[in-house]
């Protein structure tokens, strides 16, 4: 009974070190892969014709936010509405994963911001 207690001591730490690690990974990669999708549904809704900075912004936040990313952060770059035709649109989400953690206080990448890029070329002719 005590060699069974003292191996708990050993591997326990551990255990719940992993246990910990997967959840802490787990949930940034979902988190992330929710980005790039609301990065690329915002760079879609930008090449449009008569899209706005501010429809993209709202589509985005909108898009993360059903998907449990609440509080991300988007740039527009050039805005839509002043774009030619042809000429590349960028759109950057950004979340510090701090703010969307399962953990109360991540260990392995508190302090870290998940971030991703899409762009695409404005629609419309010359």
């Amino acid at each position: 009974m005590g060699a069974a207690a003292v191996e708990f001591a050993v591997v326990a730490p551990i255990f719940f070190l992993m246990v910990v690690g997967i959840l802490e990974f787990g949930r940034a990669l979902m988190v992330q892969q929710v980005l790039v999708s609301a990065s690329r549904v915002g760079a879609r809704q930008a090449i449009t014709l008569n899209a706005t900075a501010w429809d993209v912004i709202d589509t985005v936040q909108e898009y993360a936010a059903n998907a449990a990313v609440p509080g991300t952060a988007v740039t527009v770059s050039p805005s839509p509405d002043v774009a030619a035709p042809g000429q590349t649109i960028t759109v950057t989400t950004m979340v510090p994963f701090d703010q969307v953690s399962w953990m109360p206080s991540p260990w392995f990448l508190g302090g870290k911001t998940l971030t991703s890029q899409s762009s695409m070329r404005k629609e419309g002719f010359n």
